[in-house]
């Protein structure tokens, strides 16, 4: 199985912390040379010192960038692909705030789209011509399982999320005679400073412990467990590798086996 990646320049958003930074450490074991994008830089340039490097002399680094704000992103985006072409993108950002749907106001649903499928089209755009140049890209999108199954109380989070696998499937079939393929990779609970939120939301919510809100999200998941970033981050990892090359437009779950859908 070809998984090497030597040679291939990997952005990775969201990853300084949680899923983003444990995909960017398998992306540089795969031989990648991996650029950070998030918006703090402390916790940027800690992560970026993490990162593996071969006796080959990989290249890491970082791009302090807010995906709210898309002509500064776009800039810097592109500045980096100017200089070194982006092979591999992986779109991660945090979800918003819980809430049920009909409560949410239209601010919520356009910050969430501003910051997750317009922030997306901004990256996928600044990087596109690298990918062309070389007729081999991947881009991967860290989604969520609401795709397939909404869930309670991530009322704007589920609508925005859908509305994010719907652009990724459309780009799979403009991008795919190029030779780029676009798939979206769905975590179930996985620990997370994510998952701290929503403990701590639906403890407030419901009256009960966190152990109690973890227990019971945890009586749905046939594995028992909640996911280890690394395990959602070798399926990214996966997706963005030569042995995928077949593996266009999918939606793939990782979640334990929690989702009733096939």
């Amino acid at each position: 199985m070809d998984l090497d990646l030597t040679g291939k320049h990997a952005l990775v958003c969201g990853g300084s912390a949680g899923i983003g930074r444990a995909a960017a450490i398998e992306l540089a074991l795969l031989g990648a040379d991996v650029t950070l994008l998030a918006r703090n830089r402390e916790t940027l340039q800690s992560a970026t010192a993490l990162l593996p490097r071969n006796a080959l002399g990989q290249r890491h680094e970082w791009i302090e960038a807010d995906v709210s704000a898309h002509d500064a992103l776009a800039h810097a985006v592109q500045s980096l692909a100017n200089t070194r072409p982006v092979h591999i993108l992986v779109n991660n950002t945090g979800g918003p705030p819980g809430g049920r749907a009909i409560d949410a106001d239209a601010a919520a649903y356009l910050d969430a789209f501003q910051k997750h499928l317009l922030a997306n089209q901004t990256l996928a755009q600044s990087v596109l011509s690298g990918m062309q140049a070389a007729k081999w890209g991947r881009i991967v999108n860290v989604i969520s399982t609401s795709v397939k199954e909404p869930i309670a109380n991530l009322g704007v989070s589920n609508s925005i999320r859908g509305a994010v696998a719907s652009w990724a499937k459309t780009l799979s079939r403009e991008l795919g005679p190029l030779g780029i393929t676009v798939n979206n990779v769905l975590p179930g609970y996985t620990r997370t400073q994510r998952l701290e939120q929503i403990l701590d939301d639906r403890s407030a919510s419901s009256g009960k412990t966190r152990d109690a809100v973890a227990s019971g999200m945890l009586s749905t998941v046939p594995v028992g467990r909640f996911a280890k970033a690394d395990e959602i981050a070798a399926a990214i990892a996966f997706l963005a590798s030569p042995a995928a090359a077949y593996i266009n437009g999918v939606s793939l779950a990782v979640d334990g086996g929690r989702m009733q859908s096939i």
